[in-house]
């Protein structure tokens, strides 16, 4: 019998457990995988390498779902004591059928780090540990949850290579990907092209997501020193100058089979910033682009952008954007995730407007993003 789906949430978390790289990981990276460890203040930190990442409040956060309301104490949680559905698919299931969600895409949670680890071969460990972790995470519900691949970009060799795997050896149909620089080159840099040709070939979809206090790249960390002001400030501008260089930078224009989303970012900036990019197209003395269409018609082609469900902006937006091109996402069980009542947050924003338009946004633009049938 084949699953309907009419409720998909397009960006959901796991919570990677303890052992998951001692466990998953090529014997010879052993110790080199990433590992919590506490700093002065006791908090739960990552260390990778000799990096130390991860916020004051402590990775213990990261699982602290209902944190948004009050009704979780995210600061001094540990990260073992996250929402038990993060571990473990089988209590994951009830929390979904709670909000009637019908798929849950993953993306992962201590795993948003691993662009910050600089040798490309530990990269490509930790990344094949996770991905292989993560199949069998979703195996017990096939039809309902959708592992999205972690690929090791700080090489275009092992991405190409991490991103095979996982489609022909795992058979996962997406791969995420960091906004931020990898290897201080953005996203549409030449050296990537190979890399973009084979995400052609091996259909995938592209989830673009950002993290927290990572280690990479990320634009506004030097201006404002606040947690509240650096999360403002990176999820929305990375993402932006990453559909920037997606679009305007040519690589959907290049690789017209492209699936690209712009996840966890808010959506309501993605119509001006659209509006802008085809004013310089318009514009010959701005127009450097080479691009063979307006950057809007390349993001009607190729691109998705998912809004979060407090989005006032939503219902104004919908059938603007296109409801086909619309995702949303619960976030759990992240600490500023929606759980329980997104779906139901997500309707009352679309309330007066076409059953289509509900259906498409709900379901449908994930369903084509992620081509699932």
């Amino acid at each position: 019998m084949t699953r309907t789906y009419n409720c998909i949430d397009s960006d959901g978390h796991i919570l990677e457990p303890l052992e998951l790289w001692a466990e998953y990981i090529e014997p010879a990276y052993r110790d080199h995988a990433p590992r919590l460890v506490r700093d002065k203040n006791g908090k739960e930190r990552l260390l990778i390498g000799e990096k130390i990442l991860g916020s004051e409040k402590g990775l213990g956060a990261l699982g602290g779902v209902g944190a948004r309301d009050g009704v979780v104490v995210d600061n001094t949680m540990e990260y073992k004591d996250g929402r038990k559905g993060g571990f473990d698919p089988h209590a994951r299931i009830p929390d979904m059928d709670l909000d009637g969600i019908d798929a849950a895409f993953l993306y992962p949670s201590i795993g948003l780090f691993a662009g910050a680890v600089d040798d490309p071969k530990i990269s490509a460990a930790i990344c094949r540990a996770y991905n292989r972790w993560l199949a069998d995470y979703c195996k017990p519900y096939p039809d309902r949850l959708f592992g999205i691949a972690m690929i090791p970009l700080q090489s275009v060799d092992a991405a190409i290579g991490e991103m095979k795997f996982a489609r022909e050896k795992l058979g996962m149909t997406g791969i995420f990907v960091r906004p931020n620089p990898y290897n201080n080159k953005m996203i549409h840099h030449p050296d990537y092209e190979p890399f973009w040709t084979a995400v052609e070939e091996f259909d995938m979809a592209v989830g673009f997501h950002e993290g927290g206090n990572s280690g990479m790249p990320q634009v506004g960390m030097d201006r404002f020193e606040t947690r509240g002001a650096r999360h403002i400030v990176t999820h929305t501008l990375e993402m932006m100058m990453a559909s920037l260089g997606m679009i305007w930078g040519g690589v959907c224009d290049r690789h017209k089979k492209l699936r690209v989303a712009f996840l966890e970012s808010g959506g309501g900036w993605i119509v001006p910033w659209l509006e802008r990019m085809d004013r310089h197209f318009d514009d010959k003395g701005f127009n450097d682009s080479g691009l063979s269409m307006r950057p809007s018609e390349i993001f009607q082609r190729n691109c998705w952008i998912s809004f979060e469900p407090v989005e006032g902006s939503l219902s104004v937006l919908a059938d603007y954007i296109g409801p086909h091109k619309i995702l949303w996402a619960t976030d759990y069980p992240h600490p500023d995730g929606f759980f329980p009542g997104a779906p139901e947050m997500v309707r009352q924003k679309l309330r007066g407007l076409s059953d289509n338009t509900v259906q498409q946004v709900m379901a449908g633009g994930a369903k084509g993003f992620y081509a699932l049938h």
